[in-house]
């Protein structure tokens, strides 16, 4: 009997802790949502190999994340556009992988953030390893894994104290973001990246949008700028030759089995959008590559219905300016007949 209470009183104990951590984060301003991480888009990837010709595939790094939401593509079209965008990436090994690793010959559309596709081909290299990470773990994930992620989701939507992203933001809820915010000094002399807080949420087909407090609150989209800035200052020159001739290569065997690539450049903003317009001038990367390509394009600055959009941190788009760029998106890419409307039975 005595063994019987003291199971109870530790259940007991440990149900109020976990009310009283949970309440804390809510109170901190927390609320539950799916962390974005490398099941999570396994998951999506997963369904690659039931689409037929007629479907889209979103891929890029987070503005097309951001830009694109695939609910208001399906509304247009009748097709949910398959989102596996990775924020901070390279497209080159996600798209290497549908190449290589499925009979996809629908529509690809690859977002052009010119200092991530440009960047680099080294492996090792964050932009590159991050999005290759995600791969191979589609790959080699097992059923227990895929069993845990499963069980998983219902914690992750329902309790914000489990909010933890690949990312490693610092306000991410697990021991390890908790540990970088006690500063103690630069120990290691090299540039100290500022704070980076997590600033949009995805549901479980990865629909991603900025929050709204990062939109509306200047000072909170400046902790954002001031991140970019450090990536700016601390940044690597773009290996262009190695980069297009590994896309190219692709681009050639996707086109060649039927695909339809599009080519997609969103909007930037501010300081962001004059860097890029000096360091990866027009002429010599975007015309560029689509020239070599070949493929079909489309430049926010071009059209009148995506180049009047002003990004908070300057590189994203607010949740409601994402859903109307998409709309405008998706009408010119129907007006000039390359995807096609799907009618619902």
């Amino acid at each position: 009997m005595r063994l019987k209470e003291t199971f109870f009183m530790a259940i007991l104990l440990f149900m109020a802790a976990l009310a009283g951590w949970e309440l804390y984060w809510r109170n901190q301003g927390f609320v539950p949502d799916l962390n974005d991480e490398k099941n999570l888009w396994s998951l999506q990837r997963a369904k690659v190999e039931n689409l037929d010709k007629e479907d889209v595939i979103l891929t890029g790094s987070s503005r097309v994340w951001f830009d694109l939401q695939i609910y208001e593509w399906d509304k247009l079209t009748g097709r949910l556009p398959l989102q596996l965008a990775i924020p901070g990436s390279s497209p080159l090994p996600v798209f290497h992988d549908l190449v290589e690793n499925s009979d996809f010959a629908g529509t690809v559309v690859v977002g052009v953030t010119p200092g991530l596709f440009f960047s680099t081909t080294f492996e090792q290299a964050n932009p590159w390893s991050r999005p290759a990470t995600r791969v191979k773990h589609y790959h080699n994930r097992t059923y227990a894994q895929q069993l845990n992620f499963l069980l998983s989701i219902p914690f992750q939507q329902n309790l914000a104290l489990v909010s933890v992203t690949e990312e490693g933001f610092d306000d991410d809820t697990d021991l390890k973001a908790l540990l970088k915010r006690i500063h103690i000094g630069n120990r290691t002399g090299g540039p100290v990246m500022p704070p980076f807080y997590e600033f949009s949420e995805a549901d479980i087909n990865r629909n991603n949008r900025m929050l709204e407090s990062f939109a509306t609150d200047t000072n909170k989209a400046k902790t954002v700028i001031e991140v970019w800035k450090f990536f700016a200052r601390n940044g690597h020159p773009p290996e262009k030759e190695a980069t297009m001739d590994y896309f190219l290569e692709d681009a050639k065997k996707f086109t060649a089995r039927g695909g339809n690539l599009l080519l997609l450049r969103c909007p930037s903003s501010g300081g962001l959008r004059a860097g890029e317009a000096e360091h990866f001038p027009r002429e010599e990367f975007w015309n560029e590559l689509v020239k070599q390509s070949g493929a079909k394009s489309y430049h926010y600055e071009d059209y009148a219905q995506l180049n009047q959009f002003f990004c908070p941190e300057w590189s994203h788009l607010a949740a409601k300016d994402a859903d109307v760029f998409t709309r405008e998106l998706v009408n010119i890419l129907l007006a000039d007949s390359v995807i096609q409307k799907t009618e619902k039975p």
